[in-house]
């Protein structure tokens, strides 16, 4: 009989079987995530455990994709912040360069940043790379839109409805169901789920014929159409040009931009999940926090709504058609990318001047 632990004594390491391969877990019992009102406290073994008995279904997500870590190493807790840039100093972090230390079934792919650097990111190539990752921190998984033989040209086109402040989730999740007709109305099969906090995300796998310029061309394209049709929406890039509406969200499709990939855990009191959905299921979804690491394995005994998402590539000439037909050109690129043909100035519209710029948007030097 083992007697009980003394006081500051470390739990000793456990192993998760990851499909027969062996993953190493240290410290098992960290709190990760503290209890709420709703939902008890989870550990960083449930938190691994979590990854591995969603197995298919999170290999559908992120399998043979270079994959961007969003680390909370010593748990989500109040006061921890997110470092987004070089030297910011906190406990959770972005790795986006495969972490030391990484056992041998941990592959890598090389991946080209938009200053041209490059860095080789993890590739999940198998479920115990996502049980290790998870062991190393990793709350929510971030892929490329990618597969690693061709890190230029993705076969996936992201669809991000982010509530703006004055909207809500039932706003994302009533223009989700517009973004549906249209997608329907180009032959197009769309793919959504919870984002795990306020908004929707619709994926739609594509042919990887076009490159990252084309297929972010082809979600601005889609987002002024939906504009058109529904006033509750909008593509205006700088926040004060908003309102209250629903962004679509497409810079979300640039090089080396990802978002939470589908049953990641997010960063939030009650461990949500971002959880992919029927389209009818989504429709009368009103709290998406009623999907947490709690109540997500009672889903998986039925049917997965992603089953069928890889069994179609479409073709994004329709949503190029519709960017050309726009007739706007260019939007704005997000602040890490270099200043490309045709865009905008980088300038709030509040503060631009117009005796500073010309005609083609470029600032006139004094």
């Amino acid at each position: 009989m083992v007697g009980p632990r003394l006081a500051g004594m470390a739990t000793p390491a456990t192993e998760v079987d990851a499909a027969g391969q062996a993953v190493r877990v240290t410290s098992p019992d960290r709190v990760i995530y503290p209890a709420t009102e709703h939902t008890p406290e989870v550990t960083k073994l449930q938190v691994v455990e979590h990854y591995v008995s969603v197995a298919d279904r999170v290999m559908r997500a992120l399998g043979d994709r270079p994959t961007a870590l969003e680390r909370w190493t010593t748990g989500v807790h109040e006061g921890i912040t997110l470092a987004t840039g070089r030297g910011d100093k906190s406990d959770a972090f972005y790795s986006k360069r495969v972490p030391k230390g990484a056992p041998p079934y941990v592959e890598t792919t090389k991946v080209t940043f938009p200053s041209g650097r490059t860095a080789d990111e993890v590739k999940v190539a198998n479920l115990a790379t996502v049980g290790w990752c998870a062991q190393m921190g990793t709350i929510t998984f971030h892929p490329w839109p990618t597969r690693s033989d061709d890190n230029d040209h993705p076969d996936e086109l992201r669809i991000d409805l982010d509530p703006q402040p004055g909207t809500t989730f039932t706003d994302a999740v009533r223009v989700a169901g517009v973004a549906r007709e249209l997608l329907e109305e180009l032959g197009l099969t769309g793919y959504p789920k919870t984002s795990g906090n306020r908004g929707v995300h619709v994926y739609v796998r594509i042919e990887p014929r076009w490159d990252f310029v084309d297929v972010r061309h082809a979600a601005i394209g889609f987002g002024r159409a939906l504009e058109r049709r529904d006033p509750g929406v909008t593509t205006k890039w700088w926040k004060e040009e908003r309102g209250e509406r629903i962004f679509v969200d497409f810079n979300q499709n640039c090089r080396d931009r990802t978002i939470a990939s589908a049953y990641s855990l997010r960063p939030r009191p009650g461990a949500p999940v971002s959880t992919p959905m029927t389209w009818e299921e989504l429709s009368g979804l009103t709290d998406p926090r009623a999907f947490n690491l709690f109540t997500v394995p009672g889903r998986l005994a039925g049917g997965d709504p992603w089953a069928g998402i890889d069994d179609i590539a479409h073709s994004i000439e329709p949503l190029l058609a519709l960017y050309e037909e726009s007739g706007e050109g260019e939007a704005n690129y997000p602040p890490d990318h270099p200043k490309m043909p045709g865009e905008p100035p980088r300038v709030q519209p509040s503060k631009k001047v117009a005796a500073h710029w010309d005609e083609h948007g470029q600032r006139i030097e004094d």
